[in-house]
């Protein structure tokens, strides 16, 4: 007993004269430009190139590196983006508390001149669970709304034909406006946003468990601007694309800072005209025919958001917005088809249609800091609701024999949409870090469907009222663990989800054929417990190296329009209708990273594999109501795997010359069920494909104002299914001078310099067939960008979520 006494009085002898021969190490981490402090940043303590200890920035930007040995040190501030920063120190008797006070961190690769708030050119930096795309204004020329421009980022593509998007080769994708999801569909939601009113654009190809788990290739989130300077500042960024027709791009920041409070405001405006044609050949048997289109389509949409935030006191804060997106538009087109037999009538169709978008959000934040530095909850509130009515009128008309059917859409749309999150986040020690929330999503959705057909020709007539009520609440927890030791950095995480769906179907036809007649009703109903894991682990080997592997399980749940059997759209021979008998789509998804920092930059490689349960895919299949037309729609079909290596490079190839590159290359099965031409029957099929795509950014400093912008990209062959789609490329070039002393820019670039921009294809099954669609893909833009205000950048922290962010994926990584 004596003996055990003796110990523990000189083991506590011991660490009382190692505690009297350390120190503490402290400091601040902010971005230099914009002031707001950097979460997440690496602290390294080393000694003659040995690192001895280390630490990492909470989310207010501060660190702390307790029992440090008396000693000389190099601290080194390291961050992925940003250039090092190295401070000596010496830690001794007299100087037991060492305090680096604020640290500013510079961006590698980024010229920003006076105070600009767009720079010159768009820039990406390789995070550690993402992408960041900083907006530049040679991405703002290249196109007018969010939707053109994204075939310039990397692994990111555009359906110029459906506008659908595509992360990575995949449609599965997720959209995020400022960290939070829409009610609008984000191929209608994508075009309505002003390219000039976007601040950065993030590729999250593998999100954590904090994240809800849809969308099998991963998110991409669209930030817009928002300020948070002192006293009165604004920018305004306007522009004008001449191409067939003008189109007009606007976007006005405005700003206001006073002790405890910040009010902005921001508004966008993109109004244009867009014409395009396109043919098809069709062999099909028996109705073999030429197809011609022809559309132009005017839009004008309106982006509001006005918001305030309120630092109640250094450990308590109040936000509010509210985003008001108001789209008008309507277009006109005419199909033309002509049959190569005689035997088959042709005919014409005319369409006429209006469409409105209202969309309401509002958004409510409360943070709370506890005592422990990082410690913090979080509860927001998400309510938004959208309006979308739309009126379409068909002329039908056929020469042999003569007839004419004239058709009316009348449809409603109408969802609302809740969602409610509290997060919670408790570092536990320097090295080791939890996260605990919980969400609800709880949405509505109204689809009434009212169609009128008369034919001028006969006594024939038709009315038919389709309604969709459609019901989902999805209910989560999640936890996320990251620990640190030495070079590794690791996080395991899981979210656990119910959801539940159900929806109401019913579909009235009455028509003077008694044949047609309809009375129908229907349920769908279903309720998932599901399990979603996600881990992620990071290891840097020194300064200039570092990996990253992770993993998640993520679901690709069916949209209200794969779900609802009414009819989308109709041409005389396609017809576009959902599936209510769809099940989820599980996605496993694994990924391995490589970021080589560079003298001259940075150089990032990866390689992903999914292996994919119940993939939704495509169909097309007879109609059963009318044998001459095709109806597309989705089924489920078998187990099926994706894979694909990507490059990218932000590098500084000398003092006037700066590159972005990237290239990437996926492999997949391509499976589903086609209906064979000469039996009727439906087939199954498979097709193995490759895509390959290029893009590559140049940007050459003539002077200190003038600059010029050479931007290229390929996008090879993709063999589908049904028809292999053909290469597309193109080249833009552009230049920005600057004026007023730095405050602005002029900025003019020509897309499309060749005009070889287009969608062409052909196929073989189940017939042969063979087509192109343009669009104004040339086009001149012209555009001024101007800041002004006498406010300077504060350094007041603000809540990550609101700062037009979302929170990192992940504790220490």
């Amino acid at each position: 007993m004596r003996f055990k006494i003796l110990i523990i009085c000189l083991l506590s002898s011991i660490s009382f004269l190692q505690a009297q021969n350390q120190g503490s190490i402290s400091g601040k981490v902010i971005d230099k430009t914009s002031k707001q402090p950097i979460p997440y940043v690496n602290i390294s303590l080393k000694k003659a190139d040995k690192l001895i200890t280390g630490g990492i920035t909470e989310d207010n930007g501060n660190f702390v590196i307790k029992n440090v040995a008396f000693d000389e040190y190099t601290v080194e501030i390291l961050f992925m983006g940003y250039k090092k920063e190295t401070r000596t120190i010496n830690v001794n008797a007299a100087d037991k508390s060492i305090n680096l006070n604020t640290i500013s961190l510079e961006e590698e690769a980024v010229q920003l001149k006076g105070v600009e708030i767009v720079s010159e050119r768009s820039t990406m930096v390789q995070k550690i669970d993402r992408k960041v795309i900083n907006i530049g204004k040679d991405l703002i020329a290249s196109g007018n709304t969010a939707s053109e421009i994204m075939n310039n980022i990397p692994t990111v593509s555009i359906d110029p034909q459906t506008k659908e998007i595509s992360l990575r080769g995949n449609t599965n994708v997720r959209i995020l406006i400022d960290g939070k999801p829409s009610n609008i569909d984000a191929t209608q939601l994508l075009q309505q946003i002003p390219s000039s009113s976007i601040k950065q654009i993030e590729l999250i190809t593998n999100p954590s468990a904090k994240y809800n788990p849809e969308g099998m290739s991963g998110i991409i989130n669209v930030i817009l601007h928002k300020n948070a300077n002192d006293g009165f500042n604004g920018s305004l960024n306007s522009g004008v694309t001449f191409a067939k027709t003008p189109k007009v791009n606007t976007a006005l920041n405005l700003n206001y800072k006073v002790g405890k409070v910040n009010m902005y405001a921001n508004y966008g405006l993109n109004h244009g005209k867009n014409a395009n044609h396109g043919d098809i050949t069709s062999l099909r048997p028996s109705l073999e025919n030429e197809q011609r289109f022809g559309f132009a389509n005017l839009n004008t949409s309106h982006l509001l958001k006005l918001g305030v935030d309120y630092l109640l006191d250094d450990n308590n804060t109040f936000s509010f917005y509210t985003n008001l997106n108001l789209n008008n538009g309507g277009g006109n087109g005419i199909t033309l088809i002509d049959y190569l037999s005689p035997a088959n009538s042709d005919s014409q169709q005319l369409f006429d249609s209006k469409n409105e978008n209202t969309t309401q959000t509002y958004d409510f934040v409360y943070k709370h800091n506890f005592k422990k530095a990082g410690e913090n909850i979080e509860f927001q509130a998400n309510y938004s609701k959208t309006e979308n009515p739309e009126n379409t009128d068909y002329d039908l008309t056929t020469t042999s024999p003569a007839s004419q059917r004239l058709t009316n859409n009348d449809i409603e749309r109408d969802v609302d949409y809740l969602q409610l999150n509290l997060d919670y986040v408790n570092p536990i020690s320097e090295t080791l870090r939890l996260e605990l929330g919980a969400e609800s999503r709880i949405q509505k959705i109204t689809n009434d469907f009212l169609e009128t057909v008369t034919e001028t020709t006969s006594a024939y007539n038709r009315i038919g009222n389709s309604d969709f009520i459609f019901r989902r609440n999805i209910h989560s927890v999640y936890s996320n663990i990251g620990k640190q030791w030495g070079k590794w950095s690791a996080q395991l995480g899981v979210r656990l989800e119910h959801f539940n769906i159900d929806g109401d179907f019913s579909n009235v036809v009455a028509s003077s054929t008694p044949s047609e007649n309809v009375n129908d009703n229907d349920k769908l109903s279903d309720n998932i417990f599901s399990v979603y894991p996600s881990a992620f682990f990071n290891y840097k080997a020194n300064d200039k190296d570092s990996f990253n592997f992770n993993f998640s399980r993520r679901v690709d749940r069916p949209s209200v329009g794969q779900l609802s059997p009414i009819r989308e759209w109709t041409t005389p021979l396609v017809e576009s209708r959902g599936n209510p008998d769809l099940k989820p789509q599980f996605t496993n998804s694994f990924e391995v990273n490589y970021t080589r920092i560079t003298k001259i930059g940075s150089i990032t490689g990866g390689v992903f594999y999914r292996q994919i349960n119940d993939e939704i895919v495509r169909t097309i299949y007879k109609n059963p109501e009318n044998i001459n037309q095709d109806i597309i729609s989705f089924i489920n079909f078998d187990d099926n795997h994706a894979a694909g290596v990507e490059v990218s490079a932000n590098l500084k190839a000398t003092k006037w010359w700066s590159i972005n590159a990237s290239s990437d290359a996926y492999f997949k099965k391509v499976k589903g069920t086609v209906e064979n031409a000469n039996t009727g029957l439906q087939e199954y099929g498979e097709v193995d494909i490759t895509s390959f795509n290029f893009r590559m950014n140049n940007n050459f400093t003539a002077t200190k104002k003038l600059r010029f912008n050479l931007f290229g990209m390929f996008r090879g062959q993709e063999q589908g299914l049904q028809f292999t789609r053909k290469p597309m490329y193109k080249m833009d070039f552009g230049s920005t001078y600057t004026v007023l002393k730095g405050k602005g820019s002029i900025t003019a670039r020509l897309n499309d310099v060749f005009n070889t921009m287009h969608f062409a294809f052909d196929g073989s099954i189940p017939y042969k067939q063979e087509g192109a669609f343009y669009w104004e893909s040339r086009g001149f833009y012209i555009g001024f960008n101007w800041m002004f205000g006498g406010g300077k950048n504060s350094a007041v922290q603000r809540k990550q979520r609101d700062a037009n962010e979302t929170q990192g994926g992940g504790g220490l990584l």
